[in-house]
């Protein structure tokens, strides 16, 4: 929706400038995404993460030196939490900038907190935001489902080469990617238990078996988001990094990942779990964020990529392949497997 309170008052105090973003000029699968984004709903169950909130505060009040007198872009701002957290840090300028209608929101929340003379919130993608300077900071929580879903990585590397001046510093600038195979008889018979209901030969006098393979190929294709348990894990995790610093967007678009495993033991290979670390540069005090199975949960839990026919594995065993992602149109990825 178009926002423009430009000059518009609210209990007695002035609302910062908000620049407007028309829906129409947005391509369908950026107009659900964004969509998705502009509901309190969705922006409270991120703020209730009491790990990624808290670490996020950790990280940006612990490196004040990063922050005080220097101009930042929150990308992607959403009620504009970090946005709050840089100018508590001392920041001289904050532009809020979130394309969804939370802008709306983020912006209620500014004047209602007296820092209008502070954040600047744009309700505008930031690929399309224009600055008069470039700012010394880029903050944002950018980080999707297995690190790189929903493609947010994209536009804050996009910041980065447009907005932020050379030698700025990126919270976050580093993170890590993960890989490692599991087995789950329970998951795995879960999947073929939705299969087993294509399987009827006589479904009210129809005959559903001709789409059984059809149905395994689309229920093994979906991952599976929730907590993975560390013993579930057959092999020490292999990993790929993304430096937020050099990286490229063309190269965040199609990557693949190699493997090697060294199977623990006697097992079912089901598929491969993914997660992912990430790192706050502060000049004071580096802060690590981990999804890993082993830390305390987020909402970004892990995600289990299924295989259709599991592989028997021995201890010593190597499990050798590749997880290739290349990106697609609705915001995510397809993941290609090749295991032997």
């Amino acid at each position: 929706p178009h926002v423009s309170n430009r000059g518009r008052g609210m209990s007695g105090a002035a609302l910062p400038a908000v620049e407007g973003l028309e829906a129409d000029v947005l391509p369908d699968k950026d107009k659900v995404y964004f969509n998705d984004y502009s509901t309190l709903v969705q922006q409270q169950g991120m703020l209730q993460d009491t790990v990624r909130t808290s670490l996020y505060q950790f990280s940006v009040l612990e490196n004040r030196a990063d922050f005080a007198g220097k101009t930042v872009v929150d990308v992607g701002a959403g009620t504009g939490i970090l946005s709050f957290f840089a100018a508590k840090a001392g920041a001289s300028h904050v532009y809020a900038v979130e394309a969804s209608g939370m802008a709306r929101n983020a912006e209620k929340l500014v004047a209602a907190n007296g820092l209008a003379d502070i954040i600047t919130v744009l309700n505008q993608r930031v690929e399309d935001v224009e600055l008069e300077e470039r700012v010394d900071v880029l903050l944002s929580e950018p980080l999707g489902i297995a690190l790189v879903n929903e493609r947010m990585l994209e536009s804050y590397i996009a910041a980065r080469d447009k907005l932020l001046k050379p030698g700025g510093k990126m919270f976050p600038d580093f993170a890590c990617l993960y890989a490692a195979p599991f087995t789950d008889d329970a998951l795995y018979n879960e999947q073929v238990s939705k299969t087993s209901f294509w399987t009827q030969k006589s479904f009210y006098g129809v005959d559903l078996n001709c789409l059984r393979d059809e149905a395994q190929a689309f229920y093994f294709s979906q991952p599976v988001v929730g907590p993975v348990s560390a013993h579930s894990l057959l092999a020490a995790p292999i990993g790929k990094d993304f430096d937020f610093n050099t990286i490229t967007i063309p190269e965040l678009k199609d990557f693949e990942m190699p493997f090697q495993f060294v199977a623990s033991g006697l097992s079912m290979c089901h598929g491969f779990a993914l997660w992912f670390d990430c790192r706050f540069p502060g000049a004071q005090r580096h802060i690590y964020l981990s999804t890993a199975p082993h830390e305390p949960l987020t909402h970004w839990y892990q995600v289990r990529c299924l295989l259709r026919a599991p592989i028997p594995v021995g201890a010593e065993h190597l499990i050798i392949g590749s997880l290739r992602f290349e990106a697609n149109e609705a915001r995510g990825y397809n993941i290609f497997v090749k295991a032997s």
